[in-house]
C-alpha cells in the first residue's frame, strides 16, 4: 500500500519539478520588440561572418556583418569574441528562426553612444580628429564614428579646387551643426585655421616695430601693390614702394612666393593694417650718381614722358632727367613731340646733376654741331659799298674834324661873293 502510494507520489513530485523549471524558463523569457535595446552574449561566429547572440530565455538573434561595427574590418573576430556580452538594438523579427529570432545591430548602439559624445563635444565647443574618407559632391565625408560632412568651403581658408589631396588624411575639425535624429553632422576645418591665423596676426602686430626690417613672403599681387606675409600677418607694399624706378605693375618686379626684405613703415593694430617698403632697403639710384654719369658725359636713355616744356628721359632705373625744350635742337621747336616720342631711346648729354634735389638736366642739341650763321640774300646780290668816312658832328679834334659852323660858313661866304658880282 505504502509502495503504491509512493509510486503514485513520485509522478506528482516530478510534475511539480517540471512545473517549476517551466516557470523559471518563462520568467527568463523577456518580451523583445523591434527598437528595444537589449544585452546578449556572443555564442557563435558562423561561416557567413554573422554573429549569433543569445538573448536569454532560449532566444537568439543574429548580427549581419554590416551591422556589427562603424569601423571597417575583415572578420567579425576583430570586433567581438565568443563569450563577449554586448549591447545590441533589435531591428526586426525573423520569420525563419533557424538562425535566430531577431535581426540585431551592435553598430547602431555604438553610433548612439557616438552621437551622445559628439553632442557633448559640440556643447563644450571642443574639437574632434577624424580621417577624410572620400570626396563627394560639394565637399568631403569624414569618419567621426558616424558619417560627417565637410563642405568644400569649410576645408581651408582659401578656395581649393582639388579636394582629392585631403582624402585619407586626418584633420582636426569643429562641429558646426549636429542633429542625431536626422543623423546630420556638419564639420569645419576653416574656422580653426582662421582662429589660428588670428592669434598669429595678434602676435605679429605686437612684435612689429616701425622702422624695423623683416623678412616676408609675397602672397598676392594686385594692380596697386603686393601683399607680403610677415610673421603670420599680411602687409601691403604699395606699388610706389616696390622699386626706385617707375613700374607699371608689381609683377614687373615680384612673383608670388618670392622671399623679400621689407621695412615697416606703419602699423595699425586696430585695423590690422601694415604698410611696408621694399625700395627702402635697396640702394638709392641717386647714390654716387655723379661718379657714374659725370657732368659732360653722354649716356643713352629712354623717353618716359613728353610734356609741353620738354621730355623726361630715364638714364638709369629710378633716375629721370629733363631735356628742356630749349635743349632739344638748335632751331626753334614748337613742341617736344617734333623731336622725341615716348619710349624712344636717345643719346643725351649731362648738363648738371643735383642728387640732393634728385634733379638732372640733359641736352640733345649739345650733341649736334651748331649751324653756321646765314647771310641775307639781298646782301649777296648788291655790290660792296665804298669805305667812305662820315664826318663827325662832334669836336673831337680841331685839326682833323670839321664843325657844322665851318661847313655852313663856307657855303654862305661863297653864296655872298657870287651875289656881289651879279
Amino acid at each position: 500500500m505504502a509502495e503504491n502510494e509512493n509510486a503514485q507520489v513520485q509522478p506528482a513530485i516530478d510534475s511539480d519539478s517540471d512545473a517549476e523549471s517551466m516557470s523559471d524558463v518563462l520568467r527568463d523569457v523577456v518580451d523583445i520588440a523591434p527598437g528595444d535595446l537589449v544585452q546578449g552574449e556572443v555564442l557563435v561566429i558562423d561561416n557567413d561572418k554573422q554573429v549569433i547572440v543569445g538573448l536569454g530565455g532560449g532566444q537568439e538573434g543574429i548580427i549581419p556583418p554590416r551591422e556589427l561595427s562603424t569601423e571597417r574590418f575583415d572578420h567579425p573576430s576583430e570586433v567581438v569574441k565568443v563569450g563577449d556580452v554586448i549591447d545590441v538594438v533589435v531591428l526586426r523579427d525573423v520569420k525563419d528562426k533557424e538562425q535566430g529570432s531577431f535581426v540585431l545591430s551592435k553598430k547602431r548602439v555604438d553610433q548612439r553612444k557616438v552621437w551622445e559624445d559628439l553632442q557633448k563635444i559640440y556643447d563644450n565647443g571642443e574639437t574632434i580628429d577624424a580621417p577624410v574618407t572620400r570626396v563627394v559632391k560639394g565637399g568631403l565625408t569624414v569618419d567621426a564614428g558616424v558619417r560627417g560632412f565637410v563642405p568644400a568651403s569649410q576645408m581651408d581658408v582659401q578656395y581649393i579646387s582639388d579636394l582629392n589631396q585631403f582624402e585619407g588624411n586626418t584633420y582636426t575639425f569643429k562641429i558646426l551643426e549636429i542633429d542625431p535624429n536626422e543623423r546630420q553632422l556638419i564639420l569645419s576645418r576653416k574656422v580653426l585655421l582662421e582662429a589660428e591665423q588670428s592669434k598669429e596676426r595678434e602676435a605679429a602686430l605686437e612684435s612689429l616695430e616701425v622702422g624695423s626690417t623683416v623678412k616676408g613672403t609675397v602672397v598676392r599681387l594686385t594692380n596697386f601693390g603686393a601683399f607680403v606675409n610677415v610673421g603670420g600677418v599680411d602687409g601691403l607694399v604699395h606699388i610706389s614702394e616696390i622699386s626706385h624706378e617707375r613700374i607699371g605693375h608689381p609683377k614687373d618686379k615680384l612673383s608670388t612666393g618670392d622671399e623679400v626684405e621689407v621695412k615697416v613703415l606703419s602699423v595699425d593694430k586696430e585695423q590690422e593694417r601694415i604698410s611696408l617698403s621694399i625700395k627702402d632697403n635697396l640702394p638709392g639710384p641717386w647714390d654716387n650718381l655723379e661718379e657714374e654719369i659725370p657732368v659732360g658725359s653722354v649716356v643713352k636713355g629712354k623717353v618716359k614722358r613728353v610734356t609741353d616744356f620738354g621730355a623726361f628721359v630715364e638714364v638709369k632705373p629710378g633716375v629721370e632727367g629733363l631735356v628742356h625744350i630749349s635743349e632739344m635742337a638748335h632751331k626753334h621747336v614748337e613742341t617736344p613731340h617734333e623731336v622725341v616720342a615716348k619710349d624712344e631711346e636717345i643719346d643725351v648729354k649731362v648738363l648738371s646733376i643735383s642728387p640732393e634735389e634728385e634733379r638732372i638736366s640733359l641736352s640733345i642739341k649739345a650733341l649736334e654741331d651748331a649751324p653756321e650763321p646765314q647771310q641775307k640774300e639781298s646782301s649777296k646780290k648788291s655790290s660792296p659799298k665804298p669805305d667812305v668816312k662820315q664826318p663827325s658832328l662832334r669836336d673831337e679834334d680841331e685839326d682833323s674834324s670839321f664843325t657844322l659852323g665851318d661847313q655852313i660858313g663856307d657855303q654862305l661866304s661863297s653864296f655872298m661873293n657870287n651875289d656881289d658880282e651879279a
